[in-house]
């Protein structure tokens, strides 16, 4: 019976590498995080990589984003691609623990997490959390800062839909308005410093939305922290 137990809690845990097959115990060993997560220059409020030197890429000159700051851990591209995708839909929530301590290990992440007085994962829909089971933002949000991870405040308003197929433009049209402060508990996010968490970005579309409902409400501040960053733009 206990092992039955233990077989079913631990089944999620990955007790070797994932990428390259190691045995260190763990779900990525050194050398794979050294050789694909080394750190990357990015733009300091939409995390696209740039060269050294600069701090803010053109897009965010021209029209900045609702966020004071942005940070990704790595590039969505393998093996990260392919192990989001067993987190999220292979029913391993056991990845959040070792995907946060990307996370967490990019510089400026821990500092931002400290000043915050708020954590919120970006919400899923209705109808895709009840597929899946669970909110991966959720899970990352809680191993990143459990004691100030808030999962009730920042409510999804309506379903949006697959951003997948969308180009930038039709992204932001898709989740506009999407995303809202629970009324009762508005005076919660005035005046904060907030810390927005998904897994992955692309356009940016669904955390700038969610961004400007915070900012709507009061929010002093609010920047992001993901896991993985495309090139896209």
């Amino acid at each position: 019976m206990r092992n039955a137990w233990l077989q079913r809690w631990t089944k999620d845990l990955p007790s070797r590498c994932a990428v390259c097959g190691a045995w260190p115990a763990r779900a990525l060993c050194d050398a794979c995080v050294a050789g694909f997560a080394a750190p990357r220059h990015r733009c300091g409020t939409c995390a696209l990589p740039l060269p050294e030197g600069v701090a803010t890429c053109g897009a965010c000159l021209r029209e900045p984003p609702p966020l004071d700051a942005c940070y990704a851990a790595v590039a969505y591209a393998y093996p990260w691609s392919g192990l989001v995708a067993r987190f999220k839909f292979g029913g391993e929530p056991g990845w959040a623990a070792a995907l946060a301590e990307r996370m967490a290990a990019v510089p400026g992440v821990r500092e931002e997490l400290a000043r915050a007085d708020l954590v919120l994962p970006v919400p899923l829909a209705p109808r895709r959390l009840a597929e899946r089971g669970f909110n991966q933002a959720l899970l990352l949000a809680r191993a990143l800062a459990r004691d100030k991870t808030e999962s009730q405040l920042l409510l999804r308003l309506r379903e949006t839909g697959s951003q997948a197929a969308l180009d930038r433009k039709a992204r932001s049209a898709n989740v506009r308005d999407a995303f809202g402060v629970e009324p009762l508990r508005a005076a919660e996010v005035k005046g904060r410093a907030l810390v927005l968490v998904d897994d992955v970005m692309t356009s940016g579309a669904s955390l700038h939305a969610a961004a400007a409902a915070l900012r709507q409400a009061g929010a002093a501040r609010v920047a992001a922290v993901v896991l993985a960053r495309t090139a896209e733009d």
